[in-house]
């Protein structure tokens, strides 16, 4: 039995370490020394430079007074594009929209938007982003979170990658500043669950809506592909855009992609244990912990994770040592997409140390959000408590 429970944790690690290891080349890290950002500064024959692409950059923002100002800084200081910057102050109860108007009067560049009220049985940020979008006066949508800061070259960067792939939504995973130890080991699961467990290939061969991915944080649109794709009203309920609105592309025949967005921006999602636990509760039965899902994540992710120094234990006590070999080399397996992170994606190397009990916390967290979610029970976020829509 010790040698099998060995096997089965072997075989639960290797394949996403396979997986892994194949999606980390096509997870495409854009950075300036990219031939993309050489081809941009090149010159025409009449030595003119070509036309800076317009980009409209759309911010809802609620109570975002300590993150807003170096959003939009950040935003308008993007090279090779022309851009706009609309921020949807969506009846924030700090300076947040102070901030916006003062920024807005040294930048035309820069327009403050009121929002309506809140509708029944939308989502504050759909319906937030719904508005921008038609506020917006480019044919290129850039939905950002107000917490992600730009480096100079993302815009440009991820619309040349959009040209030359025809991708209709692009999406890139910026870095993820974590602080507090919680946020360390719990943060970096977005890495790990969609290089470990998402086939890149079959992702962008085929068209399924059950194999789209995102972040939230940040997203590239047109406007075509957006109105055809039904707006953010099509996911309007939903609390888990990085999923739902990839989806609801897919649904619509159109190809969404998702990049490494590392040397792109960089996003401190939640500061504190607090905030990490509400996040992480607040829509995980969008994902993961939706009733068709999580048993089956439960097994896969506990079983590449505890299970392997579950078999290191029981074969340390039976003294079987084929057992201690393939228990040892499984644990290495365990940790090899975190440790390799590390380097790569710039995460924290105490998170993937603590591999084991980051991932026994995450699969916690997320039957607590089922249980929340078959209880009826809300978890409040920036003051609100509206539901999402189900599966």
């Amino acid at each position: 039995m010790t040698l099998f429970i060995a096997i089965a944790a072997l075989a639960l690690t290797a394949l996403p370490a396979a997986l892994f290891l194949v999606n980390l080349p096509l997870f495409q890290c854009l950075r300036p020394s990219d031939r993309r950002w050489a081809l941009g500064v090149s010159r025409s024959p009449s030595d003119d430079a070509p036309p800076e692409p317009g980009v409209s950059v759309l911010i809802p923002a609620r109570d975002e007074a300590s993150a807003i100002g170096r959003c939009i800084e950040a935003a308008l200081a993007s090279e090779k594009v022309t851009v706009e910057v609309i921020v949807l102050d969506d009846d924030s109860s700090d300076s947040t929209a102070e901030i916006v108007a003062e920024l807005g009067q040294a930048d035309q560049r820069v327009r403050l938007i009121h929002g309506r009220p809140l509708p029944s049985g939308w989502n504050g940020k759909q319906h937030a982003c719904w508005q921008l979008a038609a506020a917006a006066t480019y044919d290129r949508l850039v939905f950002l979170d107000a917490d992600v800061r730009l480096t100079p070259h993302a815009l440009y960067q991820l619309i040349l990658y959009q040209d030359e792939t025809g991708v209709g939504l692009l999406s890139a995973f910026p870095h993820q500043i974590t602080g507090t130890w919680l946020e360390k080991w719990l943060i970096p699961m977005m890495h790990f669950i969609l290089l470990c467990y998402l086939p890149f290939s079959r992702m962008r061969d085929q068209p399924d809506a059950s194999l789209a991915a995102g972040c939230g944080q940040l997203f590239l649109t047109s406007r075509q592909a957006y109105e055809k794709a039904g707006t953010h009203e099509s996911i309007k309920q939903s609390r888990h855009d990085g999923v739902k609105l990839p989806r609801a592309y897919r649904a619509s025949g159109i190809k969404t992609d998702v990049v490494d967005g590392t040397d792109l921006a960089e996003c401190r999602m939640y500061r504190g244990a607090a905030e990490v636990i509400r996040g992480a509760l607040k829509n995980a039965t969008e994902g993961i912990a939706a009733p068709r899902l999580i048993v089956v994540f439960s097994v896969l992710l506990l079983g590449a994770s505890a299970l392997p120094l579950l078999a290191l234990v029981l074969a340390i006590a039976e003294k079987h040592s084929v057992a201690i070999a393939i228990s040892g080399v499984a644990i290495l397996l365990a940790h090899l997409p975190r440790l390799v992170a590390v380097v790569r994606l710039r995460q924290s190397l105490l998170g993937a140390l603590c591999h084991v009990p980051a991932t026994t916390v995450f699969v916690l967290l997320q039957w607590i959000a089922l249980a929340n979610h078959l209880a009826g029970r809300q978890i409040a976020w920036r003051g609100r408590t509206e539901g999402a829509k189900h599966e």
